[in-house]
C-alpha cells in the first residue's frame, strides 16, 4: 500500500513539473521575444494560451508514454517519447497562431521559440535528476574505484563504459583499440590512448593493474596476443559475454568474468537442428550410461531441453550419481528422472533396467577413457568395460527393441597405439556388427578429441600443479591434440544421432590441433604468472601415448553430412565372425597386459601397441620416440 501511495505521490510530481514546465516555457517564449520585457499588450495570450497548451500537454504526454519512463533511468527512449509530446505542443500553438487571430494574437517566433525552450526544461529537468540520483547510488569516490583499461571502442566496448559508469567497483580511464582511425577519440569521457599494442604503457601511465576485454568477436589470435601483453604488465584479464548471449539477452554487459582457456582456444558456437533434436527425443524415455561423467552428464543436460518422458540415469559412480541428480533438483526439477547405480558389465543388471523402463533411445558413455591408467596393470578391465560393457548394454537395447543406440567414442580409436584406443575400436565395431543384426535398433558412433575440463583432462591438472607453485609437467614439446568444450562435444552427438541412418562413424569438426605446450603456457599466463615464477617441465611421453591424435584411419574415407561440423566415417568392413570369436575371448579368465595386446592386434589390425609383444620394430618406434624426447629437450637447453 505504501508503495502504491509512493507512486502516486511521485506522478503527482511528475505532472506538476510538467505542468510548470508549459507556464515557464510559454512565458519564457514571450519574455525572449520582447527581449525580456513584459509584454503588457499580450496578457490575453499569456493567460489562454497557457491554459490550453497546459490540456493539450497533458493529454500528448499521456499519449507519448512520457509517464512510463523512470527518472532515474532517463535514457534515448524518453526523449523519443518527449520529443513526440512536444510535436503535439507545436501543433496546438499552431493552430492557435494562425486560426485563432479573432481573438489571440501570437507572435510567429513563438511558435518556434516555445517548443525549444519546452524541450530542454523537461529534458534537462529529467537528465538532472539522473545525475543526481547516480550520484547518490555511488558514494564511492574515484579514489575507491578500481582503474581498469577497456580495449575495443567499438560498440560493446561502448556499452560497457556506460554500465561501469554506475559501479562501485570500477573505474575506467582509458581505451585501447587497433583501429587508427578512433585515436584520440573519447567515448563517455573515457580517451582512446593508442592501438593494442600500447596496452602496457597505458597501464603504467594509469597506474592500472586490470584490463577488460570488450571485444566479444574477437579471433583466437587477437585474443592471445592481448592476454600476452596484459599478464606480461602484470595485469589481471577479464572479458564480457559473447554477442550472442547479449543479443538473446540472457546475460548483461557488465557480467565479466576473467578470461579462460576456452576463450584462447577459439570454438565457435555450435548451431544445431532443433526441430530434429526434438522430434528424436521429445516425449522419448531415455537411458544414458556413465551419466555423472564429463560428456555424460553434459548430455542428460543437454537431453532436459528436448522435454523428454523422463531420463534414467546410469551410474557405477556413487557420488558422480548423486551430483547429477541434484543438478537436475536444482536446474531441471520438471524433468523426471530415474537414479540408478549399475555397472555396464554386469548383464543381469541391465536387463533388469531395459525390462523395466524399456528405453527408447541409449546414448553409452560409459568407459574407461585414461590412457596410461589402462595401458599398464589394468589393461583386462579396460577390455570389459569398452568391450564387454558395450556388448552388453547393446544386447540389451536390441532385446528391448529400443530405436537409437549411441556409442560415444573417441579419436584415440584411430591408428591406436593404446589398449585404451583399440578397446574403443573393437566397442565400434561391435555397433557396427550389432547394426547388421538387428531389425529394431539403429546404431550410431561418434568420436572426437579430448574436452576441455572433463575428468582426468590436461587443463585440470595444470590448474592444480599452477596453484602449487609448478612445475606444469608436459611429456614432450610437441605433443598436441584436439580439443572441443563439453557443451559443443554433447551437442554434436546428439546432431548426430538425429541424421544417423544406422551403421555411421561421425567424426566431429575438431578444429585446429593445439600444442600441449602453448596451452600450458595461456594457462600460466591466465592465472597471473610468468615461466619464470611457474616453469614448464618436460616429462617424456607415457606409456601408450602418441605424439599426434588422428581423427580418421589411413583406410577410412570421410562422406560430408548436412551439418559443417559432422563427417561420416567410412571404415574398413567387420569380419563376419568377429563377434563369435569376440565372445568367446571375453569369456576367458583375466589375461596379462602383453596377452590383452595381442589378442587386440589380432581385431584391429591398424592397431600397433606400444611394447614388447609386437617385436623389434616397435621397439624401434620407442627409441626414436625416447630419442625425440631428450633431442627436444637439448635444443630447450640451448
Amino acid at each position: 500500500m505504501s508503495g502504491y501511495r509512493m507512486w502516486n505521490l511521485r506522478s503527482f510530481m511528475v505532472f506538476g513539473f510538467d505542468l510548470a514546465a508549459v507556464v515557464v516555457a510559454w512565458l519564457g517564449a514571450f519574455l525572449l521575444r520582447f527581449n525580456m520585457q513584459w509584454p503588457n499588450l499580450y496578457r490575453d495570450e499569456l493567460l489562454y494560451g497557457a491554459i490550453i497548451l497546459i490540456a493539450v500537454q497533458l493529454l500528448a504526454c499521456r499519449w507519448a508514454g512520457l509517464y512510463r519512463g523512470m527518472w532515474s533511468f532517463a535514457s534515448l527512449p524518453d526523449l523519443r517519447r518527449l520529443v513526440r509530446a512536444v510535436l503535439v505542443s507545436v501543433i496546438a500553438v499552431l493552430a492557435l497562431a494562425f486560426f485563432a487571430t479573432s481573438w489571440l494574437l501570437i507572435p510567429r517566433s513563438i511558435v518556434i521559440l516555445y517548443p525549444l525552450l519546452l524541450i530542454v526544461i523537461m529534458g534537462g529537468g529529467r537528465i538532472t535528476w539522473r545525475l543526481w540520483k547516480e550520484a547518490r547510488l555511488s558514494p564511492v569516490s574515484d579514489a575507491e574505484r578500481k582503474p581498469v583499461v577497456v580495449v575495443g571502442a567499438g560498440t560493446a566496448g561502448a556499452m560497457l563504459l556506460r554500465e561501469l559508469a554506475r559501479s562501485p567497483d570500477w573505474r575506467v580511464v582509458a581505451l585501447v583499440d587497433d583501429d587508427r582511425h578512433k585515436r584520440g577519440l573519447e567515448i563517455s569521457g573515457c580517451r582512446v590512448e593508442g592501438a593494442t599494442i600500447d596496452l602496457p604503457a597505458v597501464l603504467q601511465r594509469y597506474s592500472a593493474r586490470h584490463v577488460i576485454l570488450a571485444m566479444p568477436s574477437a579471433s583466437p589470435e587477437a585474443l592471445q596476443a592481448v592476454t600476452r601483453l596484459a599478464t606480461d604488465a602484470g595485469a589481471a584479464l577479464f572479458t564480457i559475454p559473447g554477442l550472442a548471449e547479449l543479443m538473446s539477452g540472457r546475460v548483461a554487459i557488465n557480467m565479466m568474468r576473467p578470461v579462460k582457456i576456452e576463450d584462447l582456444l577459439g570454438r565457435k558456437s555450435v548451431h544445431i537442428d532443433s526441430d530434429n533434436v526434438k522430434a528424436m527425443l521429445e516425449s522419448k524415455r531415455i537411458l544414458v550410461t556413465g551419466a555423472g561423467g564429463s560428456i555424460g552428464s553434459e548430455l542428460c543436460r543437454q537431453l532436459s531441453r528436448f522435454e523428454p518422458t523422463y531420463i534414467v540415469l546410469l551410474e557405477a559412480n556413487e557420488f558422480a550419481l548423486y551430483m547429477i541428480e541434484q543438478w537436475f533438483r536444482e536446474h531441471r526439477p520438471e524433468i523426471a528422472i530415474v537414479r540408478l547405480a549399475g555397472d555396464v558389465k554386469d548383464a543381469e543388471r541391465m536387463r533388469q533396467i531395459f525390462d523395466e523402463y524399456r528405453p527408447q533411445v541409449v546414448f553409452h558413455a560409459a568407459a574407461y577413457k585414461h590412457v596410461p591408467l589402462m595401458e599398464v596393470g589394468n589393461a583386462w578391465q579396460a577390455v570389459r568395460n569398452n568391450i564387454a560393457g558395450t556388448l552388453t548394454v547393446a544386447c540389451a537395447a536390441c532385446d528391448a527393441q529400443a530405436e537409437r543406440f549411441v556409442l560415444i567414442s573417441t579419436d584415440k580409436a584411430v591408428n591406436p597405439t593404446n589398449v585404451m584406443g583399440a578397446t574403443k575400436r573393437v566397442a565400434e565395431m561391435v555397433c557396427e556388427v550389432m547394426q547388421r543384426r538387428s531389425e529394431h535398433t539403429r546404431f550410431h558412433i561418434v568420436r572426437f578429441g579430448n574436452v576441455l575440463g572433463s575428468t582426468g583432462s590436461v587443463i585440470p591438472k595444470f590448474q592444480s600443479q599452477i596453484s602449487q607453485g609448478g612445475p606444469v609437467t608436459v611429456t614432450h614439446p610437441d605433443i598436441n591434440r584436439y580439443f572441443m568444450s563439453i557443451p559443443e562435444a554433447a551437442q554434436l552427438v546428439l546432431q548426430a544421432a538425429a541424421m544417423g541412418e544406422g551403421g555411421e562413424i561421425f567424426v566431429l569438426d575438431m578444429g585446429e590441433p593445439v600444442r600441449i605446450v602453448d596451452l600450458a603456457r595461456n594457462m600460466i599466463r591466465l592465472s597471473g604468472f610468468t615461466e619464470e615464477e611457474i616453469r614448464i617441465e618436460f616429462t617424456g611421453l607415457r606409456p601408450g601415448e602418441k605424439l599426434y591424435e588422428e581423427l580418421l584411419a589411413d583406410a577410412e574415407e570421410t562422406l560430408p553430412t548436412p551439418h559443417e561440423k559432422l563427417r561420416i566415417a567410412r571404415s574398413r568392413p567387420v569380419p563376419e565372425d568377429f563377434f563369435e570369436t569376440l565372445e568367446v575371448w571375453l569369456n576367458q579368465a583375466p589375461q596379462a597386459d602383453d596377452v590383452v595386446r595381442k589378442e587386440l592386434k589380432r581385431r584391429v589390425s591398424e592397431y600397433q601397441p606400444q611394447g614388447s609383444v609386437l617385436g623389434e620394430g616397435t621397439k624401434a618406434r620407442m627409441t626414436r620416440s625416447v630419442d625425440d624426447v631428450w633431442l627436444s629437450l637439448q635444443r630447450l637447453k640451448k
